[in-house]
């Protein structure tokens, strides 16, 4: 999964963050390639933490319009495979005509909830879920299921983001979005971006469902892409549920003085006219034994 927030951070019940996100399936859709490029150091990160290498059957959780399921595709060739699931279909959806469009053949899809995976026990030498977690209903239950369908000594591998003030690519938006709407309160342990933001928060509820030897660091680097301020505000309002709505309820002029004070506010974040903000994520491993 997924950027899988608003530019204004909140936390929303289940429902309506699943609903925003079969809203948004389009938009991903649209603009797969650049968020591709975006998060691409985090799914080589993941990629290594979890031991992937060519021949490996991986299950990517969460999966969203295709990344990193697609990544993983490539790198265990021919002889492995990845089953890319989310639980909105639309999603689904997007990352298979992705995979046809790059001719990928040992992909498969399907639609589900991570709490209720549709999978034989030790199904997968690896599982992964980069940046979805943060919005499971149930993250005890999914990571139960993640590790029920994992090898005896394969590995889960999951990507969280880290605390919100370390991640500009979030806060520049929310700063500017909430001079204009009433900051939303956040709910203790709801679905949202930086939920498990706290380190050893995740770690915990790892080893709560069996996992051993877990391991949890910082993954520093830069979301980068060669978009402009104009094209990252266009890639962030659209992707983004809830900052859509809040943007219809806006007139035109409105909804452009947002675009231009946002523009102006991530500016220092763009030299050269090509994105570059700092980000800081969690990456988590966990073993499983016989």
């Amino acid at each position: 999964m997924n950027l899988k927030t608003s530019g204004n951070i909140e936390s929303r019940s289940a429902d309506a963050v699943l609903r925003e996100w079969r809203e948004s399936a389009f938009y991903w859709q649209k603009h797969h390639g650049a968020i591709r490029t975006m998060f691409q150091p985090v799914t080589q990160a993941l990629i290594e933490a979890a031991g992937i290498v060519q021949g490996h059957s991986v299950l990517d959780v969460a999966g969203g319009s295709g990344e990193p399921s697609l990544t993983i595709a490539e790198t265990v060739g021919a002889t492995g495979s990845v089953t890319c699931t989310d639980a909105i279909q639309e999603m689904v959806a997007a990352a298979e005509t992705e995979a046809k469009r790059r001719g990928l053949t040992n992909i498969k899809f399907q639609q589900c909830l991570a709490e209720s995976l549709p999978f034989a026990d030790r199904s997968f030498e690896a599982v992964v879920c980069r940046m979805g977690a943060m919005f499971f209903p149930d993250p005890v239950a999914a990571l139960g299921e993640m590790m029920r369908v994992t090898r005896d000594d394969g590995i889960v591998a999951l990507v969280v983001w880290g605390k919100s003030e370390l991640n500009p690519f979030f806060t520049a938006i929310s700063e500017v979005v909430d001079r204009h709407f009433d900051p939303q309160p956040n709910e203790p342990d709801a679905p949202s971006a930086f939920r498990f933001a706290e380190p050893g928060v995740l770690s915990e509820l790892l080893k709560s469902v069996g996992a051993v030897s877990v391991t949890e660091r910082e993954l520093n680097f830069h979301i980068a892409a060669p978009i402009s301020p104009r094209e990252f505000w266009e890639v962030r309002s659209e992707t983004s549920g809830s900052l859509r709505g809040k943007l219809a309820s806006l007139s035109g002029d409105e909804r452009n003085t947002v675009s231009q004070e946002t523009q102006k506010a991530v500016g220092a974040f763009f030299p050269n006219n090509q994105m570059s903000f700092p980000a800081q994520m969690i990456l988590l491993t966990g073993k499983k034994v016989r």
